[in-house]
């Protein structure tokens, strides 16, 4: 089971990477396409401010594109070896697995790369900024 304080915790769990309590995104569903990819400001639980400075979010369409790419990687493996699919007709699975997942790895790009800056600290207080 996964602990507290680890990074792979706050990122499927959607938590704040500071403090791991409190909510990353507004909707815990990421299906619900209207509100799936607002943000929580700050932390409600630590206060930690998301967006440290602006267009911090930029740099999450790294994560996102290397996300992608191995999603792609996957799935072309999969129809080319399992479905006996040649180059080109492995497209169409790729395209389709992608626009599916879309909503997953734009989410999950945002968390991991928010991780990658703020660290865990178990002694953090409620509201402590």
């Amino acid at each position: 089971m996964l602990k507290k304080g680890s990074k792979l915790y706050s990122v499927l769990f959607n938590k704040c990477p500071r403090c791991q309590e409190g909510g990353f995104m507004e909707e815990k569903n990421m299906f619900k396409f209207k509100t799936a990819f607002k943000m929580n400001t700050n932390c409600s639980y630590c206060g930690l401010k998301y967006m440290m400075e602006p267009s911090f979010f930029y740099g999450a369409m790294y994560v996102t594109y290397a996300l992608t790419v191995g999603i792609s990687i996957i799935t072309f493996i999969i129809s080319t070896l399992l479905f006996k699919l040649s180059l080109i007709e492995s497209f169409i699975p790729i395209v389709v697995v992608l626009i599916l997942t879309a909503p997953i790895s734009l989410r999950f790009s945002r968390i991991i790369w928010i991780n990658i800056f703020v660290k865990f600290n178990k002694n953090i207080t409620k509201n402590e900024q």
